[in-house]
């Protein structure tokens, strides 16, 4: 029970950071946003390690678990999370979720082509059923819905993008993780502080040419807070949960459970920030999240 229930928690925290992200995007770009929450939360993962008296397994970390762990953060903090904020900006919460969520349908694929794992009937009807989903959630006409057309197409190919950037993160992390050798709560911490760190610190080498402005250091300090904390839900909060998760039950279990964050979010981005969630867009939320649990039964 506690495995299903912190992979449970761990949907909630990836539903509410990202209408946390929304809400701060009104008054912020995504690079400077995607900045300042990065130099937030790996501020906070620090001194949780230093409080914890575990920052030490941060310097005893493998060379190649730390390696995977900064392309993880290069890959997924840094460009997936920053088009991520983009779609958000653009088509909202209850369209992005959804869409970005079918990155798990991208990383099975991908362990298909590069370490042989078998493509199953399972994993067909998974594919189907997202591709369905998506369908769904996406191509609603402009009259009907709060973007234009051409705006609501930019959305969807940059969230499918950033699933597919995703996929390619956790492949990294979950290698990261592997190669630690350190217990589940830890290892989660550790890594995730390793690739906090290393995205943070490429964005404030590449800042004189992503944002020459320096855009982050003139963020309200109402928007510091509220991406610091949806960066801390997120990323911290909701990796750790999937973690304990993982380490009181199967995969098979918490990932399929830890995928209805499509859903709150829906929910959660139509009664706060008044997003149009029509039936139709709750129903391909719904055909996603059923295609990843089909897609981790085999």
């Amino acid at each position: 029970m506690i495995g299903e229930l912190a992979a449970l928690a761990a949907a909630f925290c990836w539903a509410i950071s990202p209408v946390l992200y929304k809400m701060a995007l009104a008054n912020a770009k995504p690079i400077p946003a995607n900045v300042s929450r990065s130099i937030s939360t790996t501020i906070f993962l620090f001194v949780y390690l230093g409080a914890s008296g575990k920052l030490w397994n941060l310097v005893t970390l493998r060379v190649d678990s730390l390696i995977l762990a900064i392309l993880s953060g290069v890959f997924g903090l840094c460009l997936g999370d920053t088009m991520f904020m983009l779609s958000l900006e653009l088509i909202g919460v209850s369209k992005t979720v959804p869409i970005v969520s079918v990155y798990p349908m991208f990383t099975t694929f991908f362990a298909v082509l590069f370490f042989n794992e078998p493509f199953t009937s399972l994993l067909l009807l998974g594919t189907v059923l997202i591709i369905v989903g998506i369908c769904l959630v996406s191509p609603e006409r402009a009259s009907s819905s709060d973007v234009t057309s051409g705006v609501l197409f930019k959305g969807v190919f940059i969230s499918l993008s950033t699933a597919l950037v995703w996929s390619l993160s956790i492949i990294f992390m979950n290698q990261a993780l592997e190669f630690s050798q350190m217990a589940a709560s830890d290892s989660a911490f550790v890594v995730n502080t390793a690739r906090m760190a290393a995205s943070t610190l490429l964005f404030l080498a590449l800042s004189p040419f992503i944002d020459r402005r320096f855009r982050f250091m003139k963020l309200k300090r109402k928007t510091w807070i509220i991406l610091a904390l949806g960066g801390i839900v997120g990323l911290v909060f909701g990796w750790v949960l999937l973690a304990i998760s993982l380490s009181y039950t199967e995969a098979s279990r918490a990932v399929p459970i830890s995928s209805v964050s499509p859903l709150f979010a829906t929910l959660i981005g139509a009664l706060f920030l008044k997003e149009k969630a029509t039936v139709r867009i709750f129903a391909g939320a719904v055909l996603i999240v059923l295609g990843i649990s089909v897609m981790f039964i085999f």
